[in-house]
């Protein structure tokens, strides 16, 4: 799987809502957000433009953990 090198916050945070995540903070550049969807979850997301490979590939692994799908599936579902 490759994922993009050119995918900034906002992007994210915009593909994230469609599984129940909603910004519910911000402290100086990073986003926090939040869902109740199979359980309350967090993750903070950095306000940057493009976010960094491996911080991408965190934020995706541990909100396909959470939501107990592959990781596949997550970024086929998002982009």
């Amino acid at each position: 799987m490759k994922l993009s090198h050119n995918i900034n916050a906002i992007q994210l945070i915009k593909a994230l809502q469609q599984f129940g995540y909603e910004p519910t903070r911000q402290s100086g550049s990073h986003i926090r957000l939040t869902t109740k969807q199979n359980g309350q979850h967090h993750i903070t997301i950095p306000n940057h433009n493009p976010l960094k490979v491996g911080t991408l590939n965190a934020i995706l692994t541990d909100i396909a953990n959470h939501l107990d799908v592959s990781k596949q599936l997550l970024i086929d579902r998002m982009f």
